[in-house]
């Protein structure tokens, strides 16, 4: 008698490949060979700081200004928007369809040393370039505490 030794991780390796063909055919047979990969837009930002600032890039590739809103509030800057879907001509024939479109939010919470009502934004050739000033550190104010002598509010008998 042959001993075959039991593997439950290569078995759930073996059920997983045998799910993703299935999906696969048919996912290939409803849309007739095309293949679609689904996701929502989601841009992607880089923040960076120097000693009189704090510098966020975000890319908005085929976005314009009227589809982007920036706010701050509480702390809080908010990137939103959204990416529209371009009508497409009916007799295209794809293959592919890998960009993302849909509404997106973006929030960073902001270090409190920030002028938030100094904040500037510029958008060139699909990139969001946020400026927000730094405030001047606060020095804390010293002085001097007189002290008094006073008299002994117990007395030795």
């Amino acid at each position: 008698m042959t001993m075959i030794r039991f593997e439950p991780r290569n078995e759930f390796v073996h059920a997983q490949q045998k799910l993703r063909r299935f999906l696969n055919e048919f996912e290939g047979a409803v849309q007739g060979g095309v293949h679609f990969e689904m996701g929502s837009f989601n841009p992607r930002v880089d923040i960076a700081e120097d000693e009189k600032s704090v510098h966020v890039h975000a890319e908005l590739p085929g976005l314009s200004t009227e589809d982007v809103k920036l706010t701050i509030s509480e702390g809080v800057l908010t990137i939103r928007g959204e990416k529209k879907r371009q009508e497409e001509q009916p007799a295209s024939n794809f293959v592919r369809i890998e960009r993302s479109f849909g509404a997106f939010v973006r929030q960073f919470t902001l270090p409190e040393n920030l002028q938030d009502d100094a904040v500037t934004a510029s958008f060139t050739n699909g990139v969001l370039e946020i400026t927000i000033p730094k405030s001047e550190p606060v020095k804390p104010k010293e002085r001097e505490v007189p002290i008094t002598s006073a008299t002994p509010k117990f007395s030795q008998n």
